[in-house]
Protein backbone atom coordinates (compact mmCIF):
# COMPACT_ATOMS: atom_id res chain seq x y z
CA UNK A 1 0.00 0.00 0.00
CA UNK A 2 1.92 3.23 -1.17
CA UNK A 3 1.01 6.61 0.72
CA UNK A 4 -0.90 7.75 -2.22
CA UNK A 5 -3.36 5.02 -1.80
CA UNK A 6 -3.24 6.19 1.99
CA UNK A 7 -4.49 10.24 1.15
CA UNK A 8 -6.72 9.07 -1.02
CA UNK A 9 -8.58 6.75 1.33
CA UNK A 10 -8.11 9.36 4.01
CA UNK A 11 -9.62 12.03 2.13
CA UNK A 12 -12.70 9.70 0.79
CA UNK A 13 -13.45 9.15 4.62
CA UNK A 14 -13.42 12.81 5.58
CA UNK A 15 -15.73 13.90 2.67
CA UNK A 16 -18.24 10.88 3.37
CA UNK A 17 -17.65 11.99 7.25
CA UNK A 18 -18.61 15.84 5.69
CA UNK A 19 -22.03 14.31 3.74
CA UNK A 20 -23.53 12.59 6.75
CA UNK A 21 -22.47 15.68 8.90
CA UNK A 22 -24.28 18.16 6.56
CA UNK A 23 -27.60 15.80 6.40
CA UNK A 24 -27.67 15.90 10.01
CA UNK A 25 -27.70 19.36 10.01
CA UNK A 26 -30.22 19.94 7.42
CA UNK A 27 -32.61 17.41 9.27
CA UNK A 28 -32.39 19.38 12.66
CA UNK A 29 -34.94 22.31 13.02
CA UNK A 30 -34.46 25.44 15.32
CA UNK A 31 -36.14 25.21 18.77
CA UNK A 32 -38.64 27.78 17.72
CA UNK A 33 -40.35 25.60 14.99
CA UNK A 34 -39.94 22.71 17.37
CA UNK A 35 -42.08 24.64 20.28
CA UNK A 36 -44.41 25.58 17.49
CA UNK A 37 -45.16 21.86 16.45
CA UNK A 38 -45.44 20.83 20.22
CA UNK A 39 -48.25 23.55 20.61
CA UNK A 40 -49.83 22.31 17.56
CA UNK A 41 -49.74 18.91 18.69
CA UNK A 42 -51.28 19.72 21.53
CA UNK A 43 -53.81 21.72 20.56
CA UNK A 44 -54.23 18.53 18.10
CA UNK A 45 -54.65 16.11 20.64
CA UNK A 46 -57.03 18.46 22.76
CA UNK A 47 -59.46 18.35 19.43
CA UNK A 48 -59.34 14.92 19.25
CA UNK A 49 -59.97 13.89 22.82
CA UNK A 50 -62.74 16.32 22.42
CA UNK A 51 -64.34 14.79 18.84
CA UNK A 52 -63.53 11.27 20.42
CA UNK A 53 -65.84 12.51 23.77
CA UNK A 54 -68.56 13.39 20.65
CA UNK A 55 -68.29 10.29 18.68
CA UNK A 56 -68.43 8.38 22.20
CA UNK A 57 -71.69 10.07 23.12
CA UNK A 58 -72.96 9.74 19.74
CA UNK A 59 -72.26 5.58 20.07
CA UNK A 60 -73.97 5.55 23.32
CA UNK A 61 -77.16 7.31 22.14
CA UNK A 62 -77.42 5.49 18.95
CA UNK A 63 -77.13 2.02 21.30
CA UNK A 64 -79.82 3.52 23.23
CA UNK A 65 -82.21 3.79 20.20
CA UNK A 66 -81.22 0.34 19.15
CA UNK A 67 -82.51 -1.15 22.43
CA UNK A 68 -85.48 0.99 22.29
CA UNK A 69 -86.06 -0.16 18.45
CA UNK A 70 -85.71 -3.76 19.35
CA UNK A 71 -88.32 -3.52 22.53
CA UNK A 72 -90.87 -2.05 20.35
CA UNK A 73 -90.18 -4.80 17.57
CA UNK A 74 -90.84 -7.11 20.61
CA UNK A 75 -94.12 -5.93 21.31
CA UNK A 76 -95.28 -5.59 17.67
CA UNK A 77 -94.32 -8.53 17.10
CA UNK A 78 -96.41 -10.25 19.82
CA UNK A 79 -99.42 -7.92 19.47
CA UNK A 80 -99.11 -8.99 15.43
CA UNK A 81 -99.38 -12.93 16.92
CA UNK A 82 -101.89 -12.19 18.89
CA UNK A 83 -104.14 -10.62 16.55
CA UNK A 84 -103.34 -13.30 13.96
CA UNK A 85 -104.47 -15.52 16.71
CA UNK A 86 -108.25 -14.23 17.18
CA UNK A 87 -107.84 -13.54 13.22
CA UNK A 88 -107.36 -17.71 13.30
CA UNK A 89 -110.01 -17.98 16.26
CA UNK A 90 -112.68 -16.22 14.58
CA UNK A 91 -112.36 -18.73 11.57
CA UNK A 92 -112.48 -21.49 13.39
CA UNK A 93 -115.57 -20.77 15.52
CA UNK A 94 -118.94 -21.24 15.18
CA UNK A 95 -120.24 -21.63 12.28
Amino acid sequence: MNSEHVIRRGVLAIAFAGLLAGGAYAQSQDPTSQQQDIQSDKKDIRNDKKDLAKDRADRNADQRDINHDKRDLSKDRADRNADQRDINHDRCGPQ
